[in-house]
């Protein structure tokens, strides 16, 4: 069983284009390679949203390197890039875009919710690629409420939505680049839930809300709390001393260099350079393939 290495905490909030508040759950910058293949979450909201004639969100900006993945609790938010695809997602969605060679897109509320406003909370997770695969052709994915397996757990302890990976042999839609689980997780308080991962995984525990604990440890993991766990030993245990809403993921790292700036996250320097040298050239942009 794997047990907790540490628990990574954050209060720094702030806004992403019109979104507020935003927490920086984790990135790259400050945990390295420690939460690989994954590199950032942001947690946006809980909030709300007045009604507005404005398109509020945040406005067109470049990608490469890595696949976003948006996870829609409230609210609607629509999604438009430079080469077509794009949609609107819905309380429940995931949209899990493939920015590899190249994309530039915007992310805006869709003008219904944004002309009726109301609450709103989504989380933001960035998934780095390997090296053979970041200047391959880009990627979206538009997964909905409908087409994620939604498992229930025993003893009616809540249940586990599948977005990528497996649980209990029900398939996630999402189509991923290396080894992973993507969950979306609820514990009803008192109940003690086993999670699969594998000796060597990196795996990560992101309470939305709520409060649990882990096999013989004592320190609890709480509200906006990230929780990491060693890569030694199989499984994971958790009990929801209240209800808990999770985030839950496990994959295999890559064990590749980072190297970083801003939208883009490539493994050298060299190659950084390269991507701005590439949207100052109009060079960027690639056709992007299209998933159902």
């Amino acid at each position: 069983m794997k047990t907790l290495a540490f628990i990574h905490n954050t209060t720094t909030q702030s806004a992403v284009g019109d979104f507020a508040p935003v927490t920086s759950v984790f990135s790259h910058y400050e945990l390295g390679n420690t939460v690989s293949p994954f590199l950032l979450l942001d947690h946006l909201g809980p909030g709300h949203l007045k009604p507005t004639q404005l398109r509020k969100g945040v406005d067109e900006h470049p990608h490469r390197g890595f696949e976003t993945v948006t996870i829609m609790f409230k609210g609607e938010l629509e999604h438009r890039d430079t080469t077509g695809g794009g949609g609107v997602i819905y309380a429940g969605d995931v949209q899990w875009m493939t920015a590899a060679s190249g994309i530039q897109h915007k992310e805006i509320f869709s003008e219904a919710f944004s002309k009726t406003g109301g609450a709103f909370e989504m989380l933001q997770l960035w998934v780095n690629l390997p090296a053979k695969d970041k200047m391959t052709a880009p990627r979206y994915q538009s997964l909905s409420n409908a087409s994620i397996p939604k498992v229930a757990l025993a003893h009616e302890a809540g249940y586990v939505r599948v977005i990528a990976g497996e649980y209990a042999d029900h398939v996630g839609p999402a189509q991923t680049h290396t080894p992973m689980q993507v969950y979306d997780v609820f514990i009803q308080q008192g109940h003690t839930v086993q999670f699969p991962a594998q000796s060597g995984d990196t795996t990560l525990i992101y309470m939305r809300s709520g409060r649990a604990s882990f096999q013989a440890d004592e320190e609890q993991l709480e509200d906006n709390h990230l929780a990491v766990m060693s890569s030694l030993g199989e499984q994971v245990e958790i009990t929801a001393l209240r209800d808990c809403s999770i985030l839950y993921l496990s994959a295999t790292p890559l064990n590749e260099p980072i190297y970083g700036r801003g939208y883009f996250v490539m493994n050298t320097y060299a190659e950084i350079l390269q991507a701005y040298e590439d949207l100052k050239n109009g060079t960027f942009i690639q056709p992007v393939e299209q998933v159902q």
